[in-house]
């Protein structure tokens, strides 16, 4: 069982300070770390929920994961997945006009690539976030 060391940060997030070993966690724990820090076992914090890492916030010494941050991050995650996509769906929408073809499947692309931030708003759950896909 790994020992790591938590602490709250200036901004309110939570720092995990993995120690290297060459010391006892609790003299890591005296010489490097803030006031308040503590020695959680790694198995306790939430890492199945990674990607919301900026998301993770102390509660009585315990880490918890805050779905609004979550969903914050998974929006920023997927303006980034789309942007190429809609960047293709520009190009084929000017060839399109170019063409004098219908453009009528294109618009509705983009817009179903806008609207799919919509989706971690109405999620309920990490999970639900994490299976957010963009295609």
């Amino acid at each position: 069982m790994t020992q790591v060391i938590i602490y709250k940060t200036i901004n309110e997030n939570v720092a995990v300070c993995t120690p290297t070993g060459e010391l006892p966690i609790e003299e890591v724990l005296k010489k490097d770390c803030p006031l308040g820090a503590i020695i959680v076992d790694s198995e306790n914090l939430p890492n199945e929920y990674q990607d919301f890492f900026n998301a993770w916030e102390l509660d009585n010494n315990k880490v918890i994961v805050n779905l609004e941050k979550s969903k914050e991050i998974t929006k920023e995650r997927i303006r980034k997945e789309r942007e190429p996509l809609l960047q293709i769906q520009d190009i084929a929408f000017q060839r399109a006009l170019e063409a004098g073809t219908d453009t009528s499947a294109i618009v509705a692309e983009k817009q179903r690539l806008r609207d799919i931030t919509k989706l971690a708003d109405q999620s309920s759950t990490l999970d639900e976030l994490k299976s957010i896909i963009v295609k």
